[in-house]
């Protein structure tokens, strides 16, 4: 055999530069590992580091890879030096566990059509803008796909995050799959196995999710994006569900809202899916007495359908947002749902919790005075609310927020407990308030459907910007009384209802109200 020469070489060679973009707890830092053991493994230099992000409040922890040869036509190379952080326009691989992080990767500059192949999954976790938008704050993912395809030499793209459940493994296996499969490192898919294999643990999901991203990455570029791009309401209804609720609605519930169900029969058509769904959200919320009442209200929007287009939309729209804002959020609500089995299973799943591992789930709360009151029997939150000493008491427990471990017995009691209050509710000091807000709401909504049909369903959808709870649910309260306010000022105007719609988008904008002000005082309405 011939002794490798020591001697530099003349010939400039550049590094293989790899950016992977990864939310916690999808094993980024694995996928590194295995892309550097890979690289060693098979005489190659290689070094990872990491940039941290706060998941999808600022983007996902970026690893950077950069991998080196260590022989070229028979000479071995220096150790070179490498980088430690990716430079934007000279990233040959980008690799995304979400289309969101594609779509960042390509605005801080890491995907250039003239170098990179971006390997991204099209599935998509909403970010903490879209999630806190006051409106639908939700970006076009084929928008960020054209982005993709304008940005990138090269875009392999499936939904990888369904290939990982599929294979009840995490999507860093699904991922490596899918970068041999594009074929952009100079290693075999036996050298790519084995890296996963040495890591000795979870070998045989990750070999299967391995499977399944290469399968995916040499699927055609059409195929792949079928698969892969969920539509924005992949969660609502199929057009099957929306049928039966129209056409039988009994069949869609238990026999405990038999009778409400029945009376749905008489609501326009259009209306039945929407209001089925109500029943079920507010009996579950409270009980089946208030699952009438929910009835009650709506019923009296659809009397006005007679001003409409006949298309019931004002009683659609009144039957959503009525069960909206009767199922608001307060404690009650929220320590209902954090001790719910469904919910312990999905954590569960989502985790891959195999037999013999234990499961720890921690809530972090940060209540406020208003939170805790609002629970309250009316006359006891009142007094609390004025009391500066429990005020002071209260602040002092929870400013810095609170832990639970709903997976501990005192943690799960706890919360199970305050979750078992709901039969007290309706004497809550929140209860009636919101019981107040809801009539006066619909009150304005039957005043003005007989004069002005289209300004009424815009009353409606003023709904919209009451949400959440807190200082968000203040601040959207605080809009929505501006925008109820402005109603009998516009309310001759021909084009009320259009200029109600122009409000209520300004007042989703922001949750501050301040495009609301400015659009309220640019129309001289203040």
């Amino acid at each position: 055999m011939t002794a490798l020469s020591e001697r530099p070489t003349s010939v400039r060679i550049r590094p293989i530069t790899m950016a992977i973009l990864a939310m916690g707890g999808e094993g980024g830092g694995v996928l590194s590992d295995w892309i550097v053991a890979l690289a060693e493994d098979n005489d190659w230099f290689a070094q990872s580091t990491s940039v941290p992000g706060v998941a999808q409040r600022t983007g996902a922890t970026v690893y950077y890879v950069e991998l080196f040869p260590k022989v070229l036509d028979g000479t071995r190379l220096p150790e070179p030096i490498l980088s430690t952080m990716p430079t934007p326009g000279e990233v040959d691989i980008v690799v995304a566990s979400e289309l969101m992080e594609a779509g960042r990767a390509v605005q801080r500059g890491f995907a250039t059509p003239q170098r990179t192949t971006l390997i991204a999954s099209t599935s998509r976790t909403y970010s903490m803008p879209e999630r806190t938008a006051m409106g639908d704050g939700r970006v076009d993912s084929e928008g960020l796909v054209e982005a993709c395809l304008g940005s990138s030499r090269r875009f392999v793209r499936g939904d990888f995050s369904r290939v990982a459940e599929e294979s009840r493994s995490v999507i860093s296996a699904v991922l490596f799959g899918a970068i041999c499969g594009a074929e952009v490192l100079p290693f075999s898919r036996e050298q790519f196995e084995a890296a996963v294999r040495a890591s000795a643990k979870g070998v045989e999901e990750s070999l299967k999710a391995f499977d399944g991203g290469y399968r995916a990455a040499t699927a055609p570029p059409q195929v792949a994006l079928t698969i892969g791009v969920r539509p924005a309401d992949a969660s609502g209804p199929d057009n099957a569900e929306v049928e039966r609720a129209i056409t039988d609605p009994v069949s869609c519930v238990g026999p405990r809202l038999r009778a409400q169900t029945e009376r749905i029969r008489d609501f326009p058509a259009p209306a039945r899916y929407m209001l089925v769904e109500g029943i079920k959200r507010t009996a579950e919320y409270q009980d089946v007495r208030y699952a009438d009442e929910y009835l009650d209200r709506v019923a009296s929007i659809a009397a006005l359908e007679q001003y409409g287009d006949g298309s019931a939309r004002l009683t659609s729209e009144a039957a959503r947002y009525t069960a909206l804002w009767m199922t608001y959020e307060d404690t009650i609500r929220v320590a209902f749902h954090k001790t719910r089995g469904r919910r312990m299973r999905r954590v569960g799943e989502e985790a891959n919790l195999s037999d013999g591992q234990v499961l720890a789930v921690h809530e972090y709360l940060h209540p406020q005075m208003e939170e805790i009151t609002d629970t309250l029997p009316t006359p006891l939150g009142r007094w609390m609310l004025r009391s500066r000493f429990m005020n002071t008491i209260v602040y002092k427990v929870t400013h810095k927020g609170i832990k639970i471990q709903t997976t501990s017995l005192f943690g799960f009691t706890v919360l199970y407990v305050l979750a078992r209050l709901r039969p007290l509710r309706r004497r809550s000091l929140r209860f009636g308030l919101e019981q107040r807000r809801i009539d006066d709401w619909l009150a304005q909504v039957r005043t003005y459907a007989p004069r002005n049909y289209d300004l009424a369903y815009q009353i409606v959808e003023c709904q919209q910007v009451v949400k959440g709870y807190g200082e968000t649910h203040a601040n959207g309260m605080r809009n929505f009384t501006a925008l109820m306010d402005a109603v009998p000022r516009i309310a001759d105007d021909p084009r009320a209802a259009e200029r109600l719609a122009n409000l209520r988008t300004a007042a989703l904008a922001d949750e501050k109200g301040e495009a609301l002000r400015a659009a309220l005082a640019s129309a001289s309405m203040q």
